[in-house]
């Protein structure tokens, strides 16, 4: 079973299998985004409960960004 993403062309989503360079990549990413989490004192799950409230991706990393200044 491969892993697919998200495309959308004219509205529509379309799966595309990721490649192993993509997998990687959304790896790295994600282990810096809980990296800054855990730096600024905010948990994996409460990351997980925010984004399921309707944060998007962006947000979230304003958010990290945010309190990354309160703390400075």
């Amino acid at each position: 079973m491969s892993e697919t993403h998200l495309v959308e062309s004219e509205g529509l989503p379309l799966a595309e299998p990721m490649t192993f360079a993509q997998r990687e990549v959304l790896h790295r990413a994600v282990a810096k985004i809980i990296l800054l989490g855990d730096q600024v004192g905010v948990t994996t799950d409460q990351m997980i409960l925010l984004l399921q409230s309707g944060l998007t991706v962006g947000e979230l990393l304003d958010y990290l960004y945010a309190r990354s200044r309160e703390s400075a």
